[in-house]
């Protein structure tokens, strides 16, 4: 198996293909691994670097693994390699928690080692990018426009005070970028 290396810019149209379709994200810490498959995302440059941003809610077993490690894998299938294989990971593994159960095992997926950061790539979604956290930033839900609102489920409150379920904005510096190759 081999890593053909990429200037992710050349495939950020592919990304946002497929992230409406879902994506998935891999994070690891003290040896747990689990994949979240996110649907919003944006590669841009920040500071100077590449860069890819993911939101993930606070509420979610990623948000604390993302949290102990400060970073991030994104897998998205490729080309020929969006297989049936393929649409099964991601459907798992944005349909159950990472808490509860190892969901790549569960799916056989394929763990390929990443190469600077820890949370590795996923062989069958071979379009990889690997991101270190530099920012991370809480959506403020108060401040979000009305039509965007049912994006932020409102969490039980001991007060009558209306509490949401908000994002976290992770701004990862794209460290490298490549697609898997058999």
């Amino acid at each position: 198996m081999t890593k053909k290396e990429i200037n992710i810019f050349d495939y950020a149209g592919e990304i946002f293909k497929l992230l409406p379709k879902g994506i998935l994200l891999t994070s690891e810490a003290e040896d747990c691994i689990n994949a979240m498959t996110i649907g919003w995302g944006n590669i841009g440059l920040e500071w100077g670097v590449p860069t890819f941003t993911a939101y993930i809610r606070k509420s979610r077993f990623t948000y604390e693994l993302i949290e102990r490690t400060g970073e991030f894998t994104i897998c998205a299938p490729y080309g020929e390699k969006y297989s049936e294989q393929a649409k099964k990971i991601i459907g798992i593994c944005g349909s159950q928690s990472g808490r509860d159960l190892d969901k790549l095992a569960k799916v056989g997926a394929h763990i390929v080692d990443a190469d600077e950061i820890r949370p590795p790539a996923i062989k069958e979604l071979p379009l990889t990018i690997e991101c270190r956290v530099v920012l991370s930033v809480e959506q403020p839900v108060n401040y979000i426009p009305q039509k965007f609102k049912k994006f932020y489920p409102e969490i039980p409150s001991m007060s009558d005070e209306k509490i949401f379920d908000p994002h976290v904005a992770y701004f990862g510096e794209i460290l490298k970028s490549y697609i898997i190759e058999e």
